[in-house]
């Protein structure tokens, strides 16, 4: 077929990172049709519980991107380094093959995905696979066929085997129409980008597979997340990793977006703690099934003030790009995450003070102004 051939030479091209959080897994197109399977009709599935002597055994897809390394070793730290495997369609650097058990996974690969979820015993499973919202416009089929085919292969095996499944969604799964200040759980959700649409696309069949089948969906719509391990990849929220950089490297940072562009922001542990805290939340705690989280909110202008508390020498000027701002003000300003905070106790560690210093502890810019000066 003509599409699948284009689908898999475009995935070479496409091994990129994203600024607004999640990381990118691009898998080989061998087969995009329906998987040899149905569930029943009348089937129905819980989700295994655990007690404290017991550790779920955790594979986490799309584990190279920004957060699945991290989520790993968070979780080794909790549950044992055996018993949480990191899977991608990428060649893992060292320091990740040889800190945890790691597999190839291809989640269009039905057969194979449930072959390694019944051979090592997995209950929980994190799945990180998807492109995101600017690679996935550069080629739509694509990002169908990874976000939408590869999510449903995924909830199929949680349900037939148990498993707690966690399916990340964002802020790009609001639109133009939906409340931005603040945004809540429930409203209007409008996407225009087909990562968007396929994010809350997976919110309502992880609902759905909930209060048919029983499976133990959770989700959590991450704001931007900021991480002094990643390089900005000109998302439109890559300029809060972009200022730290440039004032550590030139003294001087152009910003794209307008100074009072305010965006729901979070450190990449906060993220994290969320991340393993809704997991472990007991079942009746929950009152649903996605949540929002939240830890901060801030424009340009703001960002640009505390950072010359540590720079201040650093030079900020505007050139805004109107693509990017276009997205930007279609997307939440502020998160509302009470139901987060009151069902599972979700708190939040770093607010922008604390956010920045450890910005600049982790890009060691201490050492490097020592030196320059």
């Amino acid at each position: 077929m003509p599409i699948v051939k284009n689908l898999s030479r475009a995935v070479g091209q496409l091994l990129q990172s994203s600024g607004c959080g999640c990381g990118i897994s691009i898998v080989p197109v061998r087969c995009i049709g329906v998987s040899p399977r149905q569930v029943a009709s009348d089937a129905s599935f819980h989700s295994i519980s655990f007690s404290e002597s017991d550790h779920p055994r955790v594979l986490i897809t799309g584990g190279l991107g920004q957060l699945g390394v991290g989520l790993a070793k968070l979780l080794r730290k909790r549950f044992g380094k055996n018993n949480v495997i990191l899977s991608d369609i990428r060649k893992p650097a060292d320091s990740v093959f040889y800190s945890g058990p790691f597999i190839y996974a291809d989640i269009l690969d039905y057969k194979n995905l449930r072959e390694i979820v019944v051979n090592n015993r997995i209950t929980w499973l994190f799945h990180y696979s998807a492109l995101l919202s600017a690679v996935g416009e550069a080629n739509v089929p694509l990002a169908r066929a990874v976000n939408i085919t590869g999510l449903h292969n995924v909830l199929d095996i949680a349900a037939e085997h148990n498993l707690r499944l966690f399916v990340p969604s964002t802020i790009g799964a609001f639109g133009p129409t939906s409340p931005r200040d603040p945004t809540p759980d429930l409203c209007i959700q409008r996407p225009r980008t087909i990562y968007g649409v396929s994010k809350v696309h997976a919110e309502l069949m992880g609902e759905y597979y909930h209060y048919r089948y029983g499976l133990d969906f959770r989700c959590l719509r991450y704001p931007g997340i900021i991480s002094a391990d990643s390089q900005p990849g000109g998302g439109t929220t890559d300029y809060a990793v972009q200022i730290f950089h440039d004032a550590i490297k030139t003294g001087k940072f152009q910003c794209n977006l307008k100074p009072d562009t305010r965006l729901p922001m979070m450190y990449i542990d906060d993220c994290l703690k969320a991340t393993l805290e809704v997991m472990e939340a007991p079942a009746e705690a929950l009152s649903m099934r996605t949540y929002n989280i939240s830890a901060m909110s801030f424009t340009p202008e703001e960002l640009a003030q505390e950072v010359q508390k540590h720079v201040p020498e650093l030079q900020v000027t505007y050139n805004v790009d109107k693509v990017r701002q276009a997205i930007a003000d279609s997307w939440p300003m502020n998160f509302d995450d009470r139901n987060a905070r009151r069902d599972w106790g979700w708190k939040h560690d770093y607010d922008l003070p604390e956010l920045v210093t450890t910005m600049f502890s982790f890009l060691g810019s201490d050492s490097r102004m020592a030196q320059a000066n």
